[in-house]
């Protein structure tokens, strides 16, 4: 008899997750395609920004890269609230939301007027959206806590997915249906990820989470709350690191590298760690919930860290590549390891305002990692980048490992 079939034939029957399977395929699914939506602007936003009538050069940029951003930065601001409106009215109910909001929002797009329109609707998604997010809420409070960690894999191998596959796809439609057709498709496939959210989802009602969550706050109902504040510097600590080499790897790569082929180069090397990391997560997932998630988030940091050290020597676009996909290959388990912890160390009446919590403090993360790359980066030196990630990683492992439970029967 395998592990995996004596814990499926110890674990006690959960009624409350008999529909875990069928919902975490529907947001796989959902995940994927809203995340494919968001990002398939990527390889035209200059372009679109130039057809809304920004001319100069510097300014098309600039509004571009405000564009891109202000998604990010509205979400950050209203995930812990999306997440504990989820606590007390359902949180199917926000992926409906989401993924409807995001249906609008993604269509309008494709008939703005001008800049500022562009802008308001890339916030718009941001504060009406966060159906990826509120995915792995649903599926950490909904799957048996036995599989946690593994469900969250495959979800996170998803999401990951659809930022690799949304600039490909964003490359190849606008030259056959244009730009506002992109647009247009990509809300009409939205549509289909709302309609199988109402539908199929299926969440069980608990009047004592839902009494529990208006009675008192997330933050106030956890009563040891080490494991959740471990969680969200880990979280934020990570999305810093991982995003900090971003600016500098055009650069870093040109020096090694001839001019004709830096950016096909750059976008491996950027592809590489994202590979690696959709093929560990659910892996790595499996393993955390056999052996600990705790110990899989020292031991994954620890070898990030180390694994930083070789990337500030290269002499190879190759050894970049292969040093960026192993490192993947580490991080991949981290963020549903981070939020299995939180699911299995807080109240299921507060779980998804703190989840909504740990997703806003991603969010800083990955806004202040490009730029502190790019100040030590232009500053320091482009070494100094990797070696400085590679110290907050180390410090990482080291908080974790201090900070984990040392009772066995822990997460």
């Amino acid at each position: 008899m395998t592990v995996q079939t004596r814990w499926d034939a110890a674990a006690p029957a959960e009624p409350e997750t008999a529909y875990w399977m069928r919902n975490l395929i529907i947001c796989l699914i959902g995940s994927f395609t809203t995340i494919v939506a968001m990002t398939l602007l990527l390889p035209f936003l200059p372009l679109y920004v130039e057809e809304l009538g920004v001319t100069d050069k510097a300014a098309i940029v600039q509004w571009s890269g405000i564009a891109y951003g202000a998604t990010f930065f509205a979400a950050a601001f209203v995930a812990p609230l999306w997440g504990r409106l989820g606590d007390i009215y359902g949180r199917k109910l926000m992926l409906v939301r989401a993924s409807l909001g995001m249906t609008v929002a993604i269509s309008l797009m494709g008939m703005a007027g001008s800049v500022w329109q562009l802008v308001a609707l890339r916030l718009f998604t941001g504060l009406a959206g966060g159906y990826a997010s509120g995915s792995m809420v649903l599926v950490a409070t909904q799957t048996p806590k036995h599989r946690s960690a593994w469900a969250l894999g495959v979800l996170s191998s998803g999401i990951m997915a659809g930022n690799l596959v949304g600039p490909l796809i964003g490359g190849a439609l606008p030259p056959v249906i244009g730009i506002r057709g992109t647009f247009l498709l990509a809300g009409g496939v939205i549509f289909f990820t709302f309609l199988a959210t109402t539908f199929l989802i299926k969440e069980e009602k608990s009047p004592a989470r839902k009494k529990a969550a208006k009675a008192r706050g997330s933050w106030a109902s956890i009563s040891d709350k080490r494991p959740a504040i471990a969680m969200l510097t880990i979280g934020l600590l990570l999305m810093l690191a991982n995003m900090s080499i971003e600016p500098i790897i055009t650069v870093y790569v040109a020096q090694f590298v001839d001019g004709a082929h830096v950016t096909m180069i750059s976008g491996v090397v950027m592809a590489a760690a994202a590979l690696g990391s959709i093929l560990s997560a659910s892996w790595l997932g499996k393993l955390a919930d056999r052996i600990g998630h705790w110990t899989v988030i020292t031991v994954a940091l620890a070898a990030a860290a180390l694994l930083l050290i070789p990337q500030a020597f290269v002499t190879s676009a190759w050894q970049l590549i292969g040093l960026r996909f192993l490192m993947g290959i580490a991080l991949g388990g981290l963020l549903p390891c981070i939020t299995a912890v939180i699911r299995l160390s807080v109240p299921d009446a507060a779980a998804g305002g703190i989840l909504g919590l740990s997703i806003s403090s991603q969010y800083v993360g990955q806004v202040a990692g490009p730029v502190m790359g790019g100040f030590v980066g232009g500053h320091i030196g482009m070494r100094a980048v990797f070696l400085g990630t590679c110290v907050l990683l180390a410090i990482g492992a080291i908080y974790c490992w201090w900070f984990r439970p040392k009772e066995k029967t822990a997460p």
